[in-house]
């Protein structure tokens, strides 16, 4: 029933690179302030949520902003990591996190430009237990 998903040898650096940038929002290293997620999301970004609910930029930006004023507690773990070329440099990357106990299936859309790597699109999906 699940796919076979692997990812191309030529995409293998690809693949490293976004792996240290997930799980989207929950790595400090590459910051934690509004003007850090502004910097990280292009600016027509826009995500679908686990409950499929769509946000906005801007929506993010504030619950980000509120949710870095404390310091975070948060037990995540990722795994099944596959990267897919879309167009020339944007590429979809799909994996599974467990975060605080709930199984969700992430994708996210990047796009690889001068000044680095921004998100275009990204959604959880929950998985329900079969």
């Amino acid at each position: 029933m699940e796919p076979d998903l692997v990812t191309e040898d030529r995409l293998r650096g690809v693949l490293d690179e976004l792996v240290r940038r997930e799980p989207l929002f929950h790595r400090p290293t590459f910051g934690t302030t509004r003007a850090d997620f502004e910097v990280m999301t292009a600016p027509d970004f826009w995500e679908t949520g686990a409950s499929g609910r769509r946000y906005s930029r801007e929506y993010v930006l504030d619950v980000l902003e509120e949710r870095y004023k404390s310091p975070l507690a948060e037990d995540w773990e990722t795994s099944d990591f596959h990267c897919q070329e879309l167009a020339a440099a944007v590429y979809l990357l799909t994996y599974t996190l467990v975060l605080n106990g709930r199984r969700t299936r992430r994708a996210t859309i990047w796009q690889q430009g001068a000044d680095g790597w921004t998100v275009l699109y990204h959604q959880g999906t929950v998985v329900q237990d079969l």
